[in-house]
């Protein structure tokens, strides 16, 4: 089976959000005290890893929750939520601190990132990107000029659906006009990217680790596949 295009996650895939202690040093909580360590620890964990996130939603919230991806005002809603009951009491921290996770120059690209994506374009393999999101990625990439090898973007909020509907790997399958079984689906999440499997692409997982702890989780993942 010969790989004709890869399809990329992008959160804990291609890039990561890696916050900086200034982000949160100057947070406070309900009675005007500086979150401890560990509130601050969970809060950042439920910003970057938000599938296996744990609120108390009201039915208001929950549907916001379910439907973030599709919609940048549900997003931003059901984000200042879960600042909120993360322990970001006031309204204008838990705004400055959402928008740095929806500002694409935030995000940092993993250390194989650069290398993986050019190795592919000079092969000739097409490159997608699919990602769950509510705001526009492209110019994470643009700024690196890692956009000059990537050949789709499928962004759920663009096009109403999200993984692991098959509706949107089929979407991305078809931009690239490559087949299924020719088309290799990476993510670092089985029940969310690896919904490409029902269609018959072939899946590789890594890990969504800080990129200083994943040197060459792209790389590994695409010899695997006999991609590289």
């Amino acid at each position: 089976m010969t790989i004709q295009a890869v399809m990329f996650d992008f959160s804990g895939t291609l890039f990561r959000l890696e916050h900086k202690d200034t982000w949160l040093s100057d947070l406070t909580d309900s009675a005007g005290e500086p979150l401890d360590l560990e509130a601050q620890a969970e809060l950042m964990r439920r910003m970057t890893a938000p599938v296996t996130l744990n609120v108390d939603f009201d039915e208001e919230h929950l549907h916001a929750w379910e439907h973030r991806d599709l919609d940048p005002e549900l997003h931003h809603k059901v984000y200042l939520e879960v600042l909120r009951q993360s322990g970001v009491a006031r309204v204008e921290q838990a705004r400055a601190l959402y928008d740095r996770l929806v500002d694409p120059s935030e995000w940092t690209p993993y250390p194989d990132t650069e290398r993986v994506l050019k190795s592919l374009a000079d092969k000739g393999v097409r490159v997608g990107v699919l990602s769950n999101i509510a705001f526009d990625i492209r110019p994470a990439f643009t700024a690196r000029g890692l956009d000059a090898y990537i050949d789709e973007f499928v962004l759920s909020f663009e096009v109403g659906a999200i993984k692991p509907d098959a509706a949107i790997f089929r979407l991305l399958l078809d931009r690239l006009g490559t087949a299924p079984e020719n088309t290799l689906m990476v993510g670092d999440h089985e029940g969310a990217d690896g919904g490409a499997k029902a269609l018959g692409c072939p899946f590789a997982l890594v890990e969504p680790l800080p990129t200083v702890r994943r040197s060459d989780g792209l790389l590994t993942a695409l010899r695997e596949h006999a991609a590289l």
